[in-house]
């Protein structure tokens, strides 16, 4: 159960960003509410998750997912280029997430 809600927090935490990008500054009223209930959503699932996974775990997850996942919409949905580097490091966070989860026994 942990683990759909983490990913159900990841989901809602992109979904969030993505509306909050969309928002254009909180001067479109109906993303910038989409990203308030986003964010609620997933800093609500995120807390119930920290009861059976370590924090440090969790939160590297969540967040390295959720970078991965805004990375390729604001590649795909709002045209954002990066550079090398960019990508490098975005690299290197996929890796993270994976170790974590393909050998911690953390995740419970």
């Amino acid at each position: 159960m942990a683990k759909l809600l983490l990913a159900l927090a990841i989901l809602s935490e992109v979904l969030a960003t993505s509306a909050l990008k969309a928002s254009e500054g909180f001067s479109r009223p109906g993303f910038a509410l989409a990203a308030l209930a986003g964010y609620g959503l997933s800093f609500w699932a995120l807390a119930v998750v920290l009861k059976t996974i370590p924090v440090g775990v969790a939160y590297a997850i969540w967040s390295g997912v959720g970078i991965i996942a805004i990375t390729l919409i604001g590649r795909f949905v709002f045209g954002q280029v990066l550079d090398g580097p960019a990508l490098a490091g975005i690299g290197l966070i996929i890796l993270g997430v994976l170790v974590i989860n393909l050998f911690s026994r953390s995740m419970g």
